[in-house]
Formats: structure tokens, C-alpha cells, sequence
């Protein structure tokens, strides 16, 4: 009897690496396979993708596996790139690396590998798969430090149903333990950060590239000009540094916030204080919603993060139609982001999750 075949998608990092030896050691046939998915600037400092295909080629050699590489630069751009772009230039702030997953790795890698008769793809993310009663399920994974299922939310039934994620269940200690102990060159390298495609370079400047900059006012809600913003697409609700305002003698010494946008006048609303109303909301909207079931969930108290890095926080869920829902927070939320993902919890399981489209913050006395 043949092994199953199962396509690992190699990044060059820690975690991929160690679950394609995983898959291996459980039997399957493994092939590694590196997508590379941007080229604009590749010679550059801050993009790695050339080092990264040393690192998977390197681990393929070490635990016996082939490898090969995949370039989806023309459909990253097209899918992934282009939506980010519109969505900064609508004042909005998007999270490329939820589309790259739907887009990318789940739809574009997925392909690619089924027409290498693999029965599986594989990943490297900290969350785990569930098949209940025919339905599969996208759960957290247990180490609760490094869970991924937000950045997971908008997959579909078809695409769980072929996924496997060996790490769901491990922490993240015992996987660079075990590349220690195989001795993978990438044992020690460090986890990627930033944006898929952007790394660690200078978000300003590389944005500066594709969108116009059109400084403005920025003013406090009651109308005072504080300041001069270098384009909204450059500020996120709630960002503190870079805001670029100096001391206040008129303020009251807390440090400045952005918390509003109005892409007409071309300002940018901003306030003192953490805590200050216009950064808190109890409701917010969504649009463009995805469910992992394929429909919307029938409970409505449940579990919302509006951000990667934070507890859910309970919410009561009213789904006005497949594409809408809306949620009432029981304690204020921090600085809900339009462009941003609600995702949704009933424990540790996902359903799923929509683009926050707007909050009810108070901007007072910011003429509605």
C-alpha cells in the first residue's frame, strides 16, 4: 500500500520545518514545496525569500524529503497586494496576512499541490482541525501563546478538509527543541515578523511607494489643529508613535492617540489619554463575513477578538444577513479597527469572522 502523500508548505522557518519531519516520522510521503510570492524588491535588505529558500532546501537535505519551488508573485499581487492597497487608500487598515492565507497558501498552494496528488497540504500554524459529525472544525491550538486560528478564520469547509496541522498541539518550545536535538541548521533562527510581504523594512517608506501622500490637518475633536499628518493611509486607529505631535501646553500631558479619519477634509483626528472615549466602542459592524461552516453560527453569545493579540472578549452576536453581523461587547473594546477582522469564538472553536466596517466609539464633539 502507497503512502499518503501530503505537500508541506516549506517557508525556511523553525515551524514548517519541523512539520514536515513530523509528517515524515507519522509515515506520510512528504514533499516540501516553497512559494515564493513577491519579487518588487527582492535583492533588498529587508526581503529574505533568497536566504529562506537556503534554510528549506537545507532541512529537505537534513530529515530526506524534495522540495521545490513555487513562484505565486503574479497571483499574490492580484489577490492579495491590490485589496491592501485599496484598502489603505480608503483610510481603511487591512491585514494582508488573513488573505494571504485564504488566497495563497489555502487556495493557489492548494491547487498546485492536489495536481501533485498529494491528499493533504500542510502548514506550520499553531491550530488544530476537527472533523465532527462530517463538519470539520477549525479549533486554537493549545499553546495559547502562539495560537494562529485568527489568521485562519475565512477558510471553508473544502479547504480544512484537506489540512493538517501537526503543531496544533504542541507548544512552540518543544518544536524548536526537537530542531535542536535533528540539528537543523534553522534551529536558532528567529520568527518571522511584520507583514508577509514587507518584513521588517520601514512600513512609511514602503508604502510611500504605491500610494500618494497628501499631508493635512490634524486636529483635535473640538477642532483645534495640533499638527500636520504625512496621509492618512500612514495612521492606524490607536497608534501612538509616529503621530509626530510634541508637548501641549493646552492638553493634559497624556500622550497623543490616533482615533479618527475623514478621508473629505483629509484630517486625522486625534486624542490624549489610552483610555479616552473616542478609542472605546461596545458595538461594532462588519461586512464581507465568512463562516467556517459555510453558515452563520444559530448562538449568540460568544467570544470575539478584534485584534491578533488579545482575549476573547464575550459579545452578543446578531447576523443581520450572510455578509453582515454585528456585536455588542459586554466591556468596552480598544480602538476597533475598520479594515481589521472581528473573529469569532464558542470556546476553542472558530466560526468564523467578518471586516470590521465600523464602531460606535464617542467622537464628541465631532460634528456627525
Amino acid at each position: 500500500m502507497s503512502k499518503k502523500r501530503v505537500v508541506v508548505g516549506m517557508s525556511g522557518g523553525v515551524d514548517s520545518s519541523i512539520t514536515a519531519w513530523l509528517l515524515k516520522q507519522q509515515g506520510y510521503e512528504v514533499i516540501g514545496l516553497f512559494m515564493k510570492n513577491w519579487e518588487d524588491d527582492d535583492d533588498s535588505e529587508y526581503c529574505s525569500s533568497r536566504q529562506d529558500w537556503i534554510d528549506a532546501a537545507s532541512v529537505a537535505d537534513t530529515i530526506g524529503v524534495e522540495i521545490e519551488a513555487v513562484n505565486f508573485a503574479t497571483e499574490y499581487k492580484d489577490r492579495v497586494f491590490a485589496e491592501f492597497l485599496r484598502e489603505y487608500s480608503a483610510g481603511r487598515t487591512p491585514n494582508p496576512d488573513v488573505l494571504c492565507n485564504a488566497e495563497i497558501k489555502f487556495k493557489a498552494f492548494l491547487d498546485y499541490a492536489m495536481g501533485l496528488g498529494a491528499e493533504w497540504i500542510a502548514t506550520g500554524h499553531y491550530a488544530r482541525v476537527r472533523e465532527l459529525n462530517g463538519e470539520f472544525q477549525l479549533l486554537k491550538g493549545l499553546d495559547a501563546s502562539k495560537d494562529q486560528s485568527y489568521f485562519l478564520h475565512r477558510l471553508n469547509q473544502a479547504q480544512l478538509s484537506k489540512t493538517l496541522f501537526p503543531l496544533g498541539e504542541m507548544p512552540k518550545t518543544q518544536v524548536r527543541d526537537i530542531a535542536h536535538q535533528l540539528g537543523l541548521s534553522n534551529a536558532a533562527k528567529k520568527d518571522s515578523t511584520g507583514i508577509c510581504f514587507i518584513g521588517e523594512r520601514p512600513f512609511r517608506e514602503f508604502l510611500n511607494r504605491y500610494l500618494p501622500t497628501k499631508t493635512g490637518p490634524m486636529k483635535t475633536l473640538d477642532g483645534r489643529v495640533v499638527g500636520e499628518h504625512v496621509g492618512l493611509s500612514f495612521y492606524t486607529y490607536g497608534q501612538r508613535k509616529g503621530i509626530g505631535i510634541g508637548g501641549d501646553k493646552k492638553g493634559t500631558g497624556q500622550p497623543w492617540f490616533s482615533a479618527h479619519k475623514d478621508l473629505t477634509s483629509n484630517t486625522l483626528y486625534v486624542v490624549q489619554g489610552h483610555d479616552h472615549p473616542a478609542l472605546l466602542s461596545t458595538q461594532l459592524h462588519t461586512e464581507d463575513a465568512s463562516w467556517i461552516a459555510g453558515v452563520a453560527p444559530t448562538i449568540t453569545e460568544i467570544g470575539a477578538k478584534t485584534r491578533y493579540r488579545q482575549s476573547d472578549a464575550p459579545c452578543h452576536l446578531n447576523v443581520s444577513d450572510v455578509q453582515h453581523f454585528n456585536l455588542d461587547f459586554a466591556e468596552p473594546q480598544w480602538a476597533v479597527t475598520p479594515g481589521q477582522y472581528a473573529v469569532l469564538y464558542d470556546g476553542e472553536v472558530c466560526l468564523g469572522g467578518g471586516v470590521i466596517a465600523s464602531a460606535n466609539a464617542d467622537l464628541s464633539p465631532l460634528p456627525k
